[in-house]
């Protein structure tokens, strides 16, 4: 659905793998800076789509929104409130299995809670793709048009406003007034896209089972959402190259056969985005 932008270059073949094994529960990995704000993984994506200075997403990224639903799912299983059902005898691909509830207990985050809320309602339940689909609104049927949820970047810029990272501004655009968010804590921003970029370079592992699950998610919900080029792009060309390779090698892997591999009900949701946004 969404592809790096190549530079016309060779790109180097895949790197090492004589990188430390790190514990892939451990959230509290050392990547995350100790300095930085908790963002949820839907702000942290957006806040990497957003122009700095102009302060709203490219007008032609027609991936965001519904990457931001994908951010939803990967965050509410990250919170223990959903899972996709267990696997059977006879294996079934990611897009086969259903997404459960797990708890229904609140999250404290407002957009999380909507998407929750529906899905513990919905009988029967839907899969990963579906749901997407839904909380984004492209569906064709008038009865589950009620899923969307709305305004998701607004209120997610407006959080971020509210922990200092942007500001609100209003820009006259001919026509219209737009209200815009320019960042203000560029050093939330540097440090976002510095762990990013790190997970790709000096931190990097061949094995996707040695990553911390944010990083996971992280790079798999930047791509799409068509803004992880925005922070590779800045790199110098040989690291440039070397990340991209990278994160093609992730990106280009089989989801169902990446799964097939791991333990946990987390990596499995991350699989399963991304399964579904390569079935768009």
């Amino acid at each position: 659905m969404t592809t790096l932008t190549k530079r016309n270059r060779r790109v180097e073949a895949p790197a090492e793998q004589n990188e430390v094994r790190r514990d892939p529960d451990d959230e509290e990995e050392e990547d995350t800076d100790s300095k930085s704000l908790r963002l949820t993984l839907m702000e942290e994506v957006l806040l990497l789509g957003i122009k700095d200075k102009e302060g709203y997403t490219s007008f032609w990224n027609d991936s965001i929104s519904s990457g931001l639903r994908g951010c939803m799912m990967v965050e509410l299983t990250l919170r223990g409130r959903i899972h996709l059902e267990p696997q059977s005898t006879r294996r079934r691909k990611l897009l086969d299995r259903r997404v459960l509830v797990k708890s229904s207990a609140p999250t404290g985050d407002v957009l999380l809670d909507e998407a929750l809320k529906v899905m513990k309602e919905t009988e029967p339940a839907e899969n990963v793709a579906n749901w997407i689909e839904l909380l984004t609104g492209e569906t064709w049927n008038p009865l589950k048009m009620h899923f969307q949820i709305r305004n998701v970047r607004e209120r997610l810029a407006k959080n971020l406003v509210e922990k200092g990272v942007l500001s609100t501004e209003k820009q006259n655009f001919l026509l219209f007034d737009m209200t815009t968010h320019p960042v203000t804590d560029g050093n939330e921003k540097t440090r976002l896209v510095e762990r990013l970029q790190e997970s790709l370079l000096e931190r990097w592992t061949n094995d996707s089972r040695r990553m911390n699950h944010q990083t996971l998610a992280l790079i798999v919900l930047a791509h799409t959402s068509d803004v992880l080029e925005n922070a590779l792009s800045a790199l110098p060309d040989e690291r440039y190259d070397t990340a991209s390779s990278r994160s093609r090698s992730l990106l280009d892997a089989d989801p169902d056969t990446e799964s097939a591999k791991v333990t946990t009900l987390v990596e499995e949701m991350i699989w399963a985005v991304l399964a579904a946004f390569n079935k768009s």
